[in-house]
């Protein structure tokens, strides 16, 4: 399959179709499903028309437009867009209109994207299934009854559903990655600092990125070229040349070396995901990439170094919500304190309490050598394992997820068994590293399982080059939901 971005923009240049024509086709396939998938919290259906028509008028005065011009897009609710909801999922910023504009959102506008709403997510990013939304539950469009992954599972489900050609997710420990797995599309973290954090909502500032979905790897390689790039406004954001992501896209992958992470391969593993990764890997080796196996001996103890590191960094970010600035005030209380204590006990909901608590004991006095410190030094560790390998492959490949979608509801009151659903992706984020999850088969259930390409430091060019090389010998990208 082409690119979907490529063949929407050639239909646009050549006015077989208006932007018009594809933004009321997207919104009516929004409508038709949204009772059943639930992916948007928020579907702007006048601005997008507005957007669209704007680009239809370039195009009729004979001006240029660029390959995301008048393409549907869906964007996570946990960035900010000026004068529209930007929620997180949570009640405390229920009401929350923002009074600008992210600067993923601001360069999406820029190129002429047209965004159809904002998608649905765990609330502030918390979690591995969109169960912990305020607001509603996701289904995942391959089987309703089971969860589309999280916390960008919103973002995934839309595009699986085919209710907006690409959308933008934030990753955190594999927030972007687990949900394309789940609903087999293509999702990628970039490196840290590699795209703006400016507007989008804080969880843990040193481990989140925004980033691409698609339905294709060409797809995903347009969005990310078009909203990476050094932002002052973002004082982590990395003054680097951004390349033509599409220009490494590629047939082949001669001269191209293949780690496998011996240790992502163990017990836990779901036999059919294996299976699939393993005869995935077996298809590069054909495109003539050269297989190794290598090691990184800390990569066990990415989770609980993440479920140290993330819970602190969000204690100290979501110390903001206090009902004083913006967002929900509990009225009738007593004194400063009381009003503090009911806003934040009505306005946040489980998940996000239960890692403020362990945030804010891990930092707390007595015990900050002992857990943040230790978690700091591991994640160093884990760090140094990458390079290792990178000493001597150019990319690695794990499983995205241990397993497929399970059921709504299925892990709820198991808060463990929930964060070993992101085991293969939390040391990605931990080193800063770029990831990429790919459709690589379905389990006997027909639900899809992903496969992991993880690149050293600013190497998005050969993950791209994998992704694309094996999709294009391979038909799973060609599968979509019978809805």
């Amino acid at each position: 399959m082409a690119s979907i971005i490529r063949e929407l923009h050639g239909q646009l240049v050549k006015k077989e179709r208006s932007a018009v024509e594809i933004t009321q086709e997207a919104l009516d396939r929004i409508q038709a499903l949204e009772p059943k998938i639930h992916s948007f919290l928020c579907v702007t259906a006048d601005k997008a028309l507005e957007q669209a028509k704007a680009v239809d008028a370039k195009i009729a005065a004979g001006e240029e437009i660029g390959l995301l011009a008048g393409i549907p897009v869906g964007v996570k609710d946990n960035m900010c867009t000026k004068g529209i909801p930007t929620t997180c999922a949570s009640k405390i910023l229920e009401n929350f209109v923002p009074p600008y504009e992210s600067t993923v959102t601001q360069k999406l506008a820029d190129a002429g994207a047209v965004t159809v709403g904002k998608t649905n997510l765990d609330e502030f990013a918390m979690g591995s299934s969109t169960e912990n939304s305020a607001f509603q539950l996701t289904a995942n469009p391959w089987d309703l009854e089971r969860v589309p992954g999280g916390s960008s599972g919103g973002s995934a489900a839309a595009v699986a559903a085919h209710e907006c050609v690409v959308s933008l997710g934030s990753d955190t420990g594999g927030s972007i990655r687990q949900p394309a797995s789940f609903c087999g599309v293509v999702g990628m973290k970039p490196t840290y600092g590699l795209v703006s954090r400016y507007g989008l909502v804080a969880f843990a500032s040193s481990l989140d990125q925004i980033g691409p979905f698609g339905r294709t790897v060409e797809d995903a390689a347009i969005l990310l070229g078009t909203i990476a790039g050094y932002d002052p406004k973002d004082s982590t954001s990395l003054k680097v040349e951004i390349p033509d992501y599409t220009q490494f896209l590629k047939p082949d992958l001669k001269s191209m070396r293949i780690g496998i992470v011996r240790e992502t391969f163990a017990e836990g593993l779901d036999p059919a995901v294996e299976q699939a990764v393993n005869q995935a890997i077996e298809q590069l080796k054909q495109l003539g990439a050269e297989i190794k196996e290598v090691s990184c001996p800390r990569f066990r103890y990415g989770l609980p170094t993440y479920y140290i590191i993330a819970p602190s960094e969000a204690s100290a970010n979501l110390a903001r919500y206090d009902g004083v600035k913006y967002g929900l005030r509990v009225p009738d209380a007593d004194n400063l304190i009381d009003m503090y204590a009911r806003t934040r006990a009505m306005g946040f909901g489980k998940e996000v309490k239960r890692r403020i608590m362990v945030g804010t004991y891990a930092l707390s006095a007595g015990y900050y050598d002992a857990y943040y410190l230790k978690a700091q030094k591991v994640r160093t560790l884990i760090k140094q394992d990458f390079e290792n390998a990178f000493g001597q492959v150019d990319v690695l490949v794990t499983p995205t997820v241990p397993m497929t979608a399970f059921k709504a509801g299925e892990k709820t009151d198991d808060p463990l068994s929930m964060y070993l659903t992101d085991l293969m992706t939390i040391t990605v984020n931990l080193a800063g590293l770029p990831g990429l999850s790919i459709p690589c088969g379905f389990d006997e259930k027909g639900m899809p399982i992903g496969m992991q390409l993880i690149g050293n430091v600013l190497r998005e060019d050969q993950l791209f080059q994998v992704a694309h090389a094996y999709e294009q010998a391979t038909e799973w990208h060609k599968s979509k939901p019978n809805l």
